[in-house]
């Protein structure tokens, strides 16, 4: 079937414009990709519990029977309560205490796990997320949790063997994969029929029940709920109960910091793709304003020329639109699997209206972008539209060039500083839009030395680079010899700069609900690390330091007194100082160990439970410790302070992802910008060819076209990074239920500004490189044929 005379035209228009269309292509490809990343991540940030607890049909309710208390008949029963959904199990399970294969001695010994004896990992509730490896499917082999509360399982590596000590015959089990349960179900999973031989001679069995109900939305519905299961079974059957609120609190309170800056990059992304989409489909319309002329010499109606211009810009929007759905959802779902793990949610997806939604937004944008300026074209006269397509209006830039002219700089220098003026609204839009860029450049470059310094700050790692603990499974605490053991060795130790014995307990405090940590240092301990954000570190007994999550919750203030309760024995404090530490979801309590010890709690609640070792400057801390250890003995276990923090690291590939998408997007649209002012100007590139202006010449010209713009948007978009970043910041600590020190905003420093005040200019060069090289390539005989 032969073409119609808008289909020629539309075939003739997207070959001969095959740079304009590669542009169009590219820009709807980068926009629709970083649009759905940014709005994915940004809708499953909001609230990934319950995205993921709703697609991997969470447990409301884990339950464990007696099953010498309640027969199978009893427990199939609860499957039939009318408050139950769906039910899954009974899972038989165990608790152990398995010791490191190859690792003797207390530092292979791990903490306790409950295991279930589950043949699948999917069902009816509780879907677990198999992450790496295989399913546990013979004797011997065992799934681990990969939850970020299971942080001691998740370090061992697939193929890890772990010795059940307390069972008959010491059986080994091999760790051949990792999954995750939103609800934590178990600390990991073998086959039903391990079980049995994992258990301890002498302890009664037990049965996991996992349950779904029609209503479990509140703490008063959950508890209505395990009353109606415990009643349905036999008394005392019930042995334990885990609710899904409880896992709920525990995983949001990690999710709250992501959420501003995601917003912050989501809107930022989103902004700029339409406005670069938007400007380069306006573009490539009026670019083609002469060519509409032509169309309308040789009898075009303007229907026809709409339809025509339309569909030119269209189709290759339409393939970058289906190509970048397909690149923003791999990136998504890499970035997502990576977010699910640190949330411990188990799985997160693109969901299934944003996939709908942004190719639509993105196709609408261009018709409607594509549509605006061809019906102004159609309805101009032949000679118009042909007028209007050889140049901008007369008069504009005019000004502009004969300021130019005055300055002492390269001819073509000039020229090109002035070419903006000549098309006033593409360079505003060229201008936001490298703005937009320089301004996430700034912001993540902040936020990523930000994160740094929280990560620093809650782990102390340069105050105290290595610590030391008692290796014993019967106590945690030093004896009055073995401090003098461990302060003698200290003392000898070369390297050595200071020390301070911390002493750790759990306190009560009036106006809270449950038990908080209370440190308490021996000596001098102002150089431990610990951030201040108001007051002053303490400075005898009587004297506190707490954090902000303390004075949240407790209405206090610095200088006001709090009453805690140690052993039994109120202590008076009174608050000197706040300070930066998420202890306890950010409520901790720090004060001098004299304080206890003129309270008389007792020795036991005095003793200290670790060293923390400042060393002199130049001093390497692993080889510190290494040497350190031997001396002390095979009682006392030496370890560095590194801790690193999975959330934020998280964070950080984030801000780096979303901010080379943002500067690709904003470089895009300064390359179209380039790429159609070249276009308009080819005549005038071979006149200036034709008068002398060698490549290099006007290679400057076309980079200067835009260098300019790129210098305004980047000087602009400096003060607005950091106004983003100082924005943003407390808003992420304040999810977290912290505060900030003043120096965790100002991380600015004067050569990096200098070198970020450029990034509007580099994004912008970097966009204007290929058409410029173009063009200097481009013979003058052509260039000065062109029309």
């Amino acid at each position: 079937m032969r073409a119609g005379p808008v289909g020629r035209a539309v075939r003739g228009g997207v070959a001969r414009r095959r740079v304009q269309t590669i542009v169009i292509a590219l820009v709807l490809l980068v926009s629709t990709g970083a649009s759905v990343l940014a709005l994915a991540l940004v809708v499953d940030s909001s609230a990934p519990f319950d995205h993921s607890f709703a697609a991997q049909r969470g447990a409301h309710l884990a339950v464990i029977i007696d099953p010498a208390r309640a027969t199978p008949a009893d427990v199939a029963a609860t499957r039939r309560l009318p408050q139950v959904t769906a039910a899954a199990g009974p899972f038989p399970a165990v608790s152990i205490a398995p010791q490191m294969a190859g690792q003797p001695g207390p530092d292979g010994v791990m903490p306790p796990m409950t295991l279930a004896g589950r043949s699948a990992p999917g069902g009816r509730v509780d879907d677990l997320t198999l992450q790496s490896g295989h399913w546990a499917d013979q004797p011997g082999q065992m799934v681990l949790a990969a939850n970020p509360s299971s942080d001691i399982q998740i370090g061992l590596p697939l193929g890890a063997r772990l010795i059940v000590t307390t069972a008959p015959g010491h059986p080994v089990v091999t760790v051949v994969g990792k999954a995750t349960s939103v609800t934590n179900s178990a600390n990991g999973w073998v086959t039903p029929g391990e079980i049995a031989r994992l258990r301890t001679p002498g302890t009664p069995g037990s049965d996991q029940m996992l349950y779904r109900f029609r209503s479990a939305g509140t703490a008063a519905a959950v508890r209505a709920d395990t009353a109606a299961v415990s009643a349905a079974l036999p008394s005392g059957a019930v042995t334990a109960v885990q609710s899904y609120l409880t896992v709920r609190e525990q995983e949001t309170s990690q999710i709250g910091p992501f959420v501003p800056f995601l917003v912050a990059f989501g809107v930022i992304g989103l902004v700029m793709s339409v406005l670069i989409v938007a400007n380069v489909v306006s573009g490539a319309v009026v670019s083609g304003y002469r060519r509409i002329g032509i169309l309308k010499s040789i009898g075009f109606t303007p229907g026809q020329v709409v339809a025509a211009y339309t569909a030119q810009v269209t189709v290759p929007a339409l393939v970058g639109v289906l190509g970048g759905l397909v690149v923003g959802d791999l990136l998504a779902m890499m970035l997502l699997r990576q977010a699910a793990n640190a949330y411990g949610v188990g799985q997160l997806s693109v969901p299934v209206w944003v996939d709908v939604a942004v190719p639509a937004v993105m196709l609408g944008l261009v018709a409607i972008a594509a549509l605006l300026p061809a019906m102004g074209a159609s309805r101009l006269s032949a000679v118009q539209a042909i007028a209007a397509g050889r140049a901008p209006r007369p008069g504009r830039g005019y000004a502009a060039h004969r300021l130019f002219g005055r300055l002492r700089l390269p001819r073509p220098v000039t020229i090109g500083l002035a070419a903006p003026f000549a098309r006033p609204a593409r360079t505003a839009i060229t201008l936001v839009a490298v703005l937009l860029g320089a301004a996430a450049v700034t912001f993540a470059i902040g936020l990523g030395s930000s994160l740094n310094r929280v990560v620093g700050g809650l782990s102390h790692s340069a105050a105290e680079p290595v610590q030391i603990y008692r290796n014993s499974q019967n106590s945690f605490t030093f004896s009055a010899a073995q401090q003098r053991t461990v302060q003698a060795a200290l003392a000898a130790q070369p390297g050595t700069r200071r020390y301070t014995a911390e002493t750790d307990n759990l306190i009560t405090v009036a106006g809270l609900t449950g038990q908080h940590p209370l440190t308490a240092f021996r000596g001098p301990a102002a150089w431990t690390g610990y951030p201040m954000i108001r007051g002053h570190w303490y400075t005898g007994p009587g004297q506190t330091v707490v954090s902000t999550g303390f004075l949240t919750l407790t209405g206090k203030a610095v200088g006001d007194t709090v009453t805690i309760v140690l052993g039994g024995r109120p202590i008076p404090l009174r608050i000197v100082g706040e300070d930066f530490d998420s202890d306890n979801r950010g409520v901790s309590v720090i004060t001098d160990w004299q304080t206890l010890a003129d309270a008389h709690v007792g020795t036991a609640l005095t003793a200290p439970g670790q060293y923390d070792i400042g060393l002199r400057s130049g001093v390497s801390p692993a080889s510190y410790a290494r040497s350190l250890g031997p001396r002390l003995g095979s009682s006392y276990s030496v370890s560095l302070n590194a801790r690193n923090s999975v959330v934020v690291s998280l964070m950080l590939g984030l801000i780096g992802t979303l901010t080379v998408l943002l500067a690709l997007v904003a470089g895009l649209g300064v390359l179209n910008t380039v790429v159609l002012n070249t276009r308009d100007r080819v005549h005038d590139l071979g006149v200036f060819k034709a008068i002398g202006m060698i490549p290099r010449q006007i290679v400057a010209m076309v980079v200067c076209w835009v260098a300019g713009t790129g210098l305004v948007a980047g000087l602009i978009a400096l003060p607005a990074g950091i106004a983003l970043h100082h924005a943003v910041l407390p808003v992420m600590a304040s999810s977290a239920n912290l505060g900030l020190p003043a120096s965790y905003l100002s991380v600015y420093r004067a050569p990096e500004l200098v070198v970020l005040a450029l990034a509007g200019v580099v994004i912008a060069v970097a966009g204007a490189l290929l058409p410029a090289g173009w063009a200097a390539r481009i013979r003058t005989a052509s260039a000065l044929r062109a029309e």
